[in-house]
């Protein structure tokens, strides 16, 4: 099993438990879509108010990559439902804008895992030239293209391949331990005080 597929079996919050020290995205930026999970490789690109540098960024990204969206500050939605679509079409595990989406009930539809700061009717325009694969600032988050992206309702983490390696089996270790908590509590027994054994 590879790191995104162990990824995918385990929340957000356990891996941030595991070490508490990785990055962790602005909550501003969330997820458009409830109840999904996405984690993958960062596929970067700058679109300042501007959907080509993004179609761009599309056409370049192999399957399962997470497409990262860098807007430095610009108020309009960079993608919508068409773009969407073509990306889901493509495989890829998601997409994540440090700006603004449009068309929320086709995403929805769609179902391709979304964070953005939320979304606007205003389209961005074809205008702007694309800055592909260099390091951006997402959330207040450095991302390198091929940094891990792992994303669920809770919020995002992005950080090299090898710093999420190193928490990993930490994390699973604490999404077990806390599902194993769950059952006993649904069989009616007290979840015990972390200092006390169960």
């Amino acid at each position: 099993m590879d790191l995104t597929e162990r990824l995918l079996g385990i929340d957000v919050s356990a891996l941030s438990d595991a070490d508490k020290m990785l990055p962790v995205v602005d909550p501003a930026v969330r997820a458009m879509i409830p109840e999904v999970r996405m984690a993958g490789p960062a596929r970067t690109v700058v679109a300042e108010d501007g959907h080509l540098p993004v179609m761009r960024a599309l056409a370049g990204a192999a399957p399962g990559d997470v497409l990262v969206i860098a807007t430095n500050g610009g108020s309009r939605a960079v993608f919508g439902e068409l773009f969407a679509t073509e990306a889901h079409r493509r495989g890829l595990a998601g997409i994540v804008a440090d700006g603004f989406c449009r068309d929320l009930r086709g995403l929805r539809r769609i179902g391709l895992p979304v964070f953005a700061r939320g979304t606007t009717p205003r389209s961005g325009t074809a205008l702007s030239p694309p800055t592909l694969g260099s390091t951006v600032t997402c959330g207040g988050v450095q991302v390198s293209p091929g940094d891990i992206v792992f994303g669920d309702d809770d919020g995002l983490l992005i950080a090299t391949r090898e710093r999420i390696a190193a928490a990993l089996e930490a994390a699973e270790l604490i999404g077990r331990s806390e599902r194993a908590l769950l059952a006993s509590q649904a069989r009616g027994r007290p979840a015990a005080p972390p200092d006390q054994p169960s």
